[in-house]
């Protein structure tokens, strides 16, 4: 046991995953001596906390909320920040407040290496990510290395993810009043995002069946075509790490660029978010537009079918900054980011414009790529998942090591300032 000196350090966990993982982690790290605290901020985090140190906020936003982040820092001399989701408005203040302190801020995420790996990253991800965009860096960080494990150790069902999330949102509707000023970050009422799953549910084995056939006589047809998978709407990586104010305009962009400069043998298979809700109907949106652009007949959208099989017979794969665009690179494919992403280096995806990438699309560099790998998986990935109970012990566990010998980034992986820049917003011109 560590005792109560200078060794301790004090962990202010905020909003994290639907998951028991921050209270496990939190155990950990108080099993190592030090202090854990939590400020809830809607019924469902205190769900999710059950344990002691529990701090219920129930004030307004804004200056409001960053003055008690700051006050309640100061009063329990604060030492590091832990939080999912760090461009969360209520996330941005705190974070603002910690950095005041110089008071070390991680944030923890799905893992860039899916499906049973999590991300923690000193400072943030994507446009916030202190991770090395330097190639020569990359390697020579890496040279050392070992190439990871690949195989897969944890799983997790969709009933628990499910299960998990009704159990931290139905509160936060039924029980509002319990924290009253609370503002949601997401863009659909949690409501209207069950009836559009239950909605999708139903349909589910038809679209899957649909998807697969069009995808077998997609590959039996030999035809030439780019992937673009859909990213979530409600995704903070394209939220906030992008030039697009939504998914329409990114879709609007890409349409209009491969209509104009992609090879008139060549098609597009847009595949639609396997968690999407459904709210918004993309089939529909693709292609009315698609027809619009006067290539209807290249442009497919699926719901469902074997992703890594289209990955794998892509020209090349297109997205803002999805992490399928990992999983195309781990093939050696062509991928191009339109957005703010870790994996967005020169050597690895392709920096030519979109335009040129239709008709040229460059692989990565063999050499680079697996350095890329390497690295990101020692210094900024750990293994398990945040729904099921080996997953979680597994991440918890990892993550509180790792927070406790300052190890997250490293070796080799922190570079400060973070040398990616956060994209502006454009206003596109639908077409």
């Amino acid at each position: 046991m560590v005792s109560q000196q200078s060794s301790t350090r004090v962990f202010l966990f905020l909003q994290g995953p639907s998951s028991p993982i921050f209270a496990k982690i939190a155990a950990r790290l108080e099993a190592s001596g030090h202090r854990c605290f939590r400020i809830n901020l809607n019924p469902g985090d205190q769900i999710f906390w059950r344990r002691k140190g529990g701090d219920n906020y129930r004030g307004r936003g804004g200056e409001a909320w960053r003055a008690y982040a700051g006050s309640f820092m100061d009063r329990h001399a604060v030492t590091d920040l832990v939080l999912l989701g760090e461009e969360r408005a209520y996330h941005q203040l705190a974070i603002a407040a910690a950095r005041e302190r110089n008071i070390a801020v991680c944030v923890i995420e799905m893992g860039y290496l899916r499906p049973d790996w999590l991300t923690l990253e000193r400072g943030g991800m994507s446009s916030n990510s202190h991770f090395p965009v330097d190639p020569q860096q990359i390697v020579d960080a890496a040279r050392t290395l070992p190439e990871p494990d690949w195989k897969r150790r944890y799983s997790q069902s969709f009933l628990a993810e499910a299960g998990y999330d009704l159990l931290y949102n139905l509160p936060n509707v039924f029980l509002w009043f319990l924290f009253p000023h609370y503002r949601r970050h997401a863009l659909f009422h949690p409501l209207a995002e069950y009836a559009g799953w239950v909605m999708r549910l139903a349909g589910s084995r038809r679209r899957e069946k649909a998807a697969c056939q069009l995808i077998d006589r997609l590959l039996e047809d030999g035809a030439p075509f780019f992937a673009y998978p859909l990213q979530l709407q409600t995704d903070f990586q394209l939220r906030a790490h992008s030039p697009y104010n939504d998914q329409q305009e990114a879709v609007g962009q890409i349409l209009t660029s491969f209509a104009c400069y992609a090879g008139r043998d060549t098609q597009l298979i847009v595949k639609i978010h396997p968690l999407d809700n459904g709210l918004i109907n993309w089939r529909k949106h693709v292609a009315d537009l698609a027809a619009k652009l006067g290539v209807g007949e290249r442009v497919h959208v699926v719901d469902g079918g074997d992703l890594n099989a289209l990955l794998e017979r892509a020209l090349g794969t297109v997205t803002v900054n999805s992490t399928v665009g990992l999983h195309a690179l781990q093939l050696g494919k062509p991928v191009k980011v339109l957005g703010a992403a870790v994996f967005d280096i020169a050597g690895l995806s392709d920096q030519a414009p979109l335009e040129q990438f239709w008709s040229a699309p460059r692989p990565p560099e063999a050499s680079l790529r697996t350095a890329f790998f390497r690295l990101l998986a020692a210094a900024i990935q750990v293994r398990g998942n945040f729904y099921s109970e080996a997953g979680t012990d597994a991440g918890a566990a990892a993550i509180a090591e790792r927070l406790q010998n300052r190890s997250v980034n490293q070796p080799g992986a922190f570079i400060d300032p973070p040398p990616r820049k956060k994209p502006g917003k454009i206003t596109f011109r639908r077409p």
